[in-house]
């Protein structure tokens, strides 16, 4: 049952599961030239909105950021989920929903893996030149030091953490993350869409939970402002890539899509996928099947 598309009110959870799964086949089914560079500006997205964060949250040399300054961080981050969101770009965290088309078999788990794959390198490309075109720009120069020393702060916190540590805070943030995006298809307008982002985002960013994509920006920022004599610890490309990227992005694959895509298709799709591979009774009764959609 679809949606009425001229009605006022908000979508209920039923016809966003529909819109959801509807969305995940039309991602799954786009050309990987247009999806690779809507993954790019995806990553450059959350770029901004990490580089937003920062800012926000830079405090004197020493001063650890109290509550409220890590609320306006939150919510300055969330700059870059709404600009994925109302801009249009593909972003690996968002699109774990489309385990929902692939459980209802519209989708297969190849072109699920595609997706995945081209639109990831592409959110790390829009990322890291982000990150270094802000670190040429003489940015992090600002604010007598302060800055820089937050920004190499963060990388450092976020590669000491253990690969447990990372993989946990990797789930919780792509649960509210994904939760965000899911409470979009719910949306009749552009301003429902920000309010919709505003506080589940602010919320993993308070919580110092690990999203892979925007750790493209705030690590490899730290890399290139680290120079060896800033004490910031063991910062290392290889260090970056094994004991945070790897975990955070597994931790957001299972909070994404198992604990999000998969249970609300469970609860809202998964009688209808039955019903449409059941086979078609004597009597006509059950349903005739669908075309089978898998490569």
């Amino acid at each position: 049952m679809n949606p009425e598309p001229n009605a006022f009110d908000a979508l209920v959870p039923r016809h966003m599961a529909v819109k959801a799964e509807e969305s995940g086949v039309a991602k799954a089914e786009m050309a990987w030239d247009r999806m690779l560079v809507l993954a790019m500006l995806a990553g450059a997205f959350i770029a901004f909105g990490a580089l937003f964060s920062t800012v926000v949250s830079t405090t004197g040399v020493g001063v650890t950021p109290t509550g409220p300054i890590r609320l306006a961080a939150g919510v300055a981050f969330s700059l870059g989920l709404v600009l994925v969101v109302v801009g249009g770009a593909e972003l690996f965290t968002g699109n774990n929903l489309i385990v929902m088309a692939w459980a209802s078999r519209r989708v297969s788990t190849r072109s699920l893996i595609r997706n995945w794959v081209i639109v990831y390198v592409g959110n790390f490309v829009g990322a890291i030149v982000i990150a270094y075109l802000t670190y040429r720009s003489g940015h992090f120069d600002t604010a007598d030091g302060a800055l820089r020393v937050r920004a190499l702060g963060i990388a450092t916190a976020k590669t000491e953490l253990s690969f447990t540590d990372a993989l946990l805070r990797g789930v919780l943030a792509n649960v509210l993350v994904c939760l965000a995006v899911w409470m979009c298809a719910s949306a009749r307008s552009v301003v429902d869409k920000v309010v919709i982002v505003i506080l589940p985002i602010s919320a993993f960013v308070v919580a110092g939970f690990e999203h892979s994509v925007a750790n493209m920006y705030f690590i490899p920022v730290g890399l290139f402002l680290d120079d060896g004599t800033t004490g910031s610890g063991p910062l290392t490309w290889s260090r970056f890539l094994t004991h945070n990227l790897a975990p955070v992005t597994l931790g957001n694959i299972i909070g994404g899509a198992l604990l999000v895509g998969l249970v609300y298709w469970f609860v809202y799709l998964r009688h209808d996928a039955e019903q449409a591979t059941t086979p078609t009774s004597a009597s006509g009764s059950a349903p005739i099947p669908q075309a089978d959609t898998h490569e």
